[in-house]
């Protein structure tokens, strides 16, 4: 599983930005859109936006060095959604449906990215790649994570519109929230509101 430290900058619905670390390559994946209620956050309209992702993401590919053709497109949007119906089924418990472990398992037997080191020898690079390069090194990191010992940690964010994926990777295993800058601060404006107005209502009940 690709568990290097990264984070995607994302723009929420009301307009702002925030950084989401997945905590995976796969779940990373999954930000860019999904099946039912998820396609109205859709952002692969076109294989230019997959090779912006590729580069966003923590691959971190040059997109000149990705070659899409409209099967590879059509087929990345296949492996999106059933990668994201298979982490929320791992995410809440559920049996994944079989038709989505099939479509990770047949993408992950392709070749996947080749790694090089760089010419500096300290940082690391990928070969140009086909867009099914880049689908089978997807693949594989979710066969690793959702079958290793941090499947337990995959969860959805706590807030209640929010769809976001995540493994938790941090020591004490308590993370709840996408991000705190997002729906962590949001849940906190929303609890000290809900107190300020059981006070309030409790000060109008008391005898003058």
């Amino acid at each position: 599983m690709t568990v290097a430290a990264s984070g995607l900058v994302l723009r929420s619905p009301e307009g702002t930005r925030f950084v989401f670390d997945a905590g995976a390559l796969c779940l990373e994946f999954l930000t860019t859109g999904g099946p039912g209620a998820l396609t109205g956050y859709e952002t692969l309209h076109t294989p230019e936006d997959l090779a912006r992702w590729c580069a966003a993401s923590r691959l971190r590919l040059d997109p000149g060095d990705v070659h899409i053709s409209g099967n590879e497109f059509r087929a990345a949007r296949w492996l999106r959604d059933a990668l994201s119906r298979l982490a929320r089924a791992v995410a809440h418990g559920r049996p994944p449906h079989p038709r989505d472990v099939d479509e990770v398992n047949q993408t992950a037997q392709l070749p996947p990215l080749v790694p090089q080191i760089a010419a500096d020898g300290l940082h690391g690079r990928h070969l140009p790649a086909d867009a099914f390069q880049v689908l089978s090194s997807v693949a594989r990191d979710a066969v690793d994570l959702f079958t290793g010992p941090l499947a337990a940690r995959v969860r959805e964010c706590g807030a209640p519109d929010c769809s976001l994926v995540f493994v938790d990777t941090s020591r004490p295993g308590r993370r709840r929230w996408c991000a705190m800058e997002r729906c962590g601060n949001r849940h906190k404006v929303r609890s000290l509101r809900a107190r300020r107005s059981t006070q309030r209502h409790e000060a109008e009940r008391k005898p003058r």
